[in-house]
């Protein structure tokens, strides 16, 4: 048998539920299904959580974060999944938690001051451009090149299933700087950017889904995007290493925002069947 394992929130780590929970109470199910109605994204909700600090949880204090770990930004994720905003509210704001973190760890310190602040106070809004239509979840084998031209690179390529590109003007995007037939390993030669979402060489397309109505994904074509030299994330040729500082924490804040969305539904299915009446019996009694 399995070893069962308690996690117990200390005082400070229960402070910060509470505290995102009754932000997220402004935003109730009426808010969430209007969003889901209309797909606007939910910008005064993500500007909620920046301006009491939450966005950056787990950015560097240098920047204007809290320095916390993923524990707490798992609480946080959690508690605004379980409040009703479900994968809608996490998916608006899961870039400042996760996105930007191989900013935070490989960044020179010009960089993170020039980046982060601003996606912390949604002076600036970011999108994730790594999946591609042919390559699927195996990053090492995508096809968007960006090639070194002085002081620059010039990018051409093809990403899909990018969410807040409608409303993104920056984008962290992972690109072939080295044609992998001159690599020892296909994780090899691939370079991390964060840089300006130029629409004059960039395309996005928006994608209709049946779920997160609110929150866009889209295709985007690069054509010709010119991404300056001192936007490239730590050294040519290993932004696969970088990226998955931004990629691991992204599957463990899904999964805590799916134990939030188990549990709100848990709780919610337990009420109703507590007043739902069927034969003069509350449907939960047939348990």
């Amino acid at each position: 048998m399995g070893v069962k394992r308690v996690l117990n929130f200390n005082a400070e780590q229960q402070q910060i539920r509470e505290s995102v929970l009754k932000i997220c109470s402004r935003f109730d199910e009426h808010y969430w299904l209007a969003r889901d109605t209309d797909g606007v994204f939910p910008e005064d909700f993500c500007r909620a959580l920046a301006d009491d600090g939450w966005l950056g949880i787990a950015m560097p204090e240098e920047v204007g974060g809290s320095g916390y770990g993923i524990t707490e930004a798992a609480i946080m994720v959690q508690a605004i999944s379980e409040s009703g905003a479900a994968n809608s509210g996490v998916s608006a704001v899961s870039l400042p938690l996760f996105g930007v973190n191989p900013v935070a760890v490989f960044g020179t310190p010009e960089q993170k001051q020039r980046m982060l602040p601003p996606i912390l106070n949604r002076t600036d809004i970011a999108c994730f451009g790594v999946t591609e239509p042919n390559t699927g979840l195996d990053t090492t084998r995508l096809k968007t090149q960006a090639t070194r031209k002085g002081d620059y690179y010039e990018v051409h390529g093809q990403k899909i299933w990018t969410s807040t590109a409608q409303v993104a003007n920056k984008i962290m995007l992972i690109a072939r700087t080295t044609p992998e037939s001159s690599t020892k390993r296909p994780i090899d030669g691939l370079s991390l950017f964060f840089t300006d979402l130029d629409r004059n060489c960039v395309e996005i397309r928006k994608i209709e889904k049946m779920g997160r109505k609110c929150v866009d994904s889209n295709q985007v074509f690069i054509d010709g995007l010119k991404i300056p030299v001192e936007d490239r994330i730590g050294e040519e040729g290993k932004g696969f290493k970088y990226l998955l500082h931004g990629l691991n924490p992204e599957r463990i804040l899904i999964a805590a925002g799916l134990v939030g969305l188990g549990r709100v539904a848990l709780k919610r299915a337990c009420e109703y069947a507590k007043t739902r009446i069927v034969f003069d019996r509350p449907i939960g009694q047939n348990q």
